[in-house]
């Protein structure tokens, strides 16, 4: 999993204070190690070789009664309907069982789910972050979210009503390439200041620093 340091921290404190002198504009940077636990994608995993039983017992049922002798060989000659269906029960429970642990390891699950998954998830916590943390936070509505899910290596920028008016989500291409690329080599820190950095130009542009401008949101990393 991927870390941020107290040095990653500060040089982000200092980065979001160095681009916001020079513009009207509120950067709001947020990191979290994961947006979503991805439970639905276990158990849709976990599925997959319950059902695998059921098509294997369809296809081969001579197998199940091979299977029934094999463990209880002796008891009884010719198992009943009944006792080859509670046979293939435990079967398909146990696989279930298994592959739903298995799928508790974290890493694996987030492998295994599909990227539109992730992105429509990462998405949907960082608009309900931004509803909460900048908002219509600010006098001039020039608050921005940049949010990091680790877990995921994705990124959403999220700007206020006045900057979403003058720019595009293309406008924070730059912004997102020289984050992720810092953080998929594990520099979690410079990718972030990297953004901050891109992020501060285009607020400069568009929202030069106005005499009586003042700090409305503090110049730090939050971290979820």
């Amino acid at each position: 999993m991927l870390q941020l340091s107290d040095a990653d921290r500060e040089k982000v404190s200092a980065a979001i204070a160095a681009a916001e002198a020079n513009s009207n504009g509120e950067i709001v940077a947020v990191a979290t190690p994961i947006s979503d636990p991805y439970h639905d994608v276990g158990l849709h995993w976990a599925l997959i070789p319950l059902f695998a039983v059921l098509a294997w017992a369809a296809w081969r049922p001579s197998a199940l009664i091979w299977w029934y002798d094999f463990l209880f060989g002796g008891w009884q000659a010719d198992p009943t309907l009944s006792q080859l269906l509670t046979l293939l029960m435990v079967f398909a429970a146990l696989k279930f069982t298994v592959a739903l642990l298995i799928m508790k390891w974290m890493p694996l699950r987030i492998a295994l789910t599909p990227v539109v998954t992730k992105h429509r998830r990462v998405r949907r916590r960082a608009v309900a972050i931004f509803k909460s943390a900048a908002e219509r936070r600010t006098t001039g509505r020039t608050g921005i979210l940049i949010y990091l899910s680790m877990a995921e290596r994705r990124a959403e920028i999220i700007g206020d009503e006045a900057i979403t008016k003058v720019t595009t989500p293309e406008t924070w291409g730059d912004a997102m390439a020289a984050l992720l690329v810092e953080v998929k080599q594990g520099r979690v820190g410079d990718g972030i200041v990297a953004a901050v950095e891109r992020v501060g130009t285009v607020l400069a542009e568009h929202f030069p620093r106005s005499e009586g401008d003042i700090n409305e949101i503090p110049d730090k990393l939050i971290e979820l």
